[in-house]
């Protein structure tokens, strides 16, 4: 989880304009520090609620609740440029991470229910005939035609929808001539250039379990994405075991690796989005590895004896 603040400006600019709204299953906010032109704020809203009405696994009527839900036998599906965008996004990632990260996890997310009144460890037998069901390679994406090699097989993006519409909204403002916000959604922060004063913004990583306001680390964030990921965020304590939300698809059940919580600093949000559930997979040092390969991002990962681990040049966006 991520927060930000804008402080110290030091030249006096117009108050910022927010807009806050109940989407994607978060709070969804909006901040323009340039621009007090409420019809922006107005289309991003209007954009995370179309995106929302296309990529929700609970909304009826959506595509992939649609696509979740297809007819026994029904194994090809076309669907909008817009969800095939996600999906192409979302496979190359469970390519990239060799299913570590898997769209397909949706049997098993919902057989835990994390976002439930009452979430409990499902029973063994449940996780093992649910996992029969995971598995990238079921789905077969040509253009906009998705094609299912498993009847069971279903689709979850919350792992990278956000961080995707993230960018879409940082385009639709670019379009309409903001060089001056932040977008917030749940958590996953995304800086539309600077601070009015040409400062950078500054964004702090939420020490988890704690409240939002108490902070790890604060950086220095222009024109760029901060994405976290952790055991914090949708969890429950069952026989004095934390059960986070991040399931492993070869076993069914939360990844146990030392981490709490991965950082991602990257231009994109949806590789943002991505990286930190891919990397909070693959471990501390299989994901420095990963993220040390790739141009322009940098990861922070926070272990489970509260240290912090950097990958090559993060530490230059800490805010000192």
């Amino acid at each position: 989880m991520c927060t930000a603040w804008l402080a110290g400006c030091s030249k006096k600019v117009a108050d910022p304009v927010t807009r806050s709204s109940f989407l994607l299953n978060t709070f969804v906010t909006v901040t323009l520090y340039d621009s007090e032109d409420q019809t922006i704020l107005d289309g991003c809203m209007t954009l995370c609620s179309d995106y929302e009405k296309l990529l929700s696994k609970t909304l009826e009527g959506s595509e992939i609740y649609k696509l979740n839900h297809r007819r026994p036998g029904e194994r090809t599906i076309t669907v909008s440029e817009k969800t095939a965008q996600v999906l192409s996004e979302g496979l190359e990632y469970c390519r990239m991470s060799r299913g570590a990260f898997d769209i397909t996890i949706e049997p098993l997310s919902s057989l835990w229910d994390f976002t439930g009144k009452t979430p409990h460890v499902p029973p063994e037998e449940e996780i093992e005939a649910d996992l029969k069901k995971v598995g990238y390679e079921n789905v077969l994406l040509d253009g906009r035609r998705v094609t299912f090699l498993n009847d069971e097989t279903t689709i979850d993006l919350g792992a990278i929808a956000k961080g995707f519409i993230a960018d879409q909204m940082k385009a639709y403002l670019e379009e309409n001539g903001v060089k001056s916000a932040v977008i917030n959604l749940g958590g996953n922060v995304l800086c539309v250039g600077k601070r009015p004063d040409g400062a950078p913004f500054k964004i702090g990583l939420q020490r988890p379990y704690a409240t939002h306001t108490e902070t790890v680390a604060a950086l220095k964030i222009d024109d760029m994405s901060v994405v976290s990921s952790g055991v914090y965020e949708r969890h429950f304590v069952e026989n004095g075991v934390n059960y986070h939300h991040i399931l492993d698809p070869a076993t069914g059940y939360p990844y146990e690796n030392g981490l709490t919580q991965v950082s991602i600093i990257s231009p994109r949000s949806v590789d943002g989005d991505g990286l930190s559930t891919t990397c909070f997979a693959l471990g501390l040092e299989e994901g420095t590895r990963l993220i040390e390969s790739m141009d322009q991002i940098y990861g922070i990962f926070l272990t489970e004896d509260g240290e912090l681990h950097y990958t090559r040049g993060a530490e230059d966006f800490l805010d000192r």
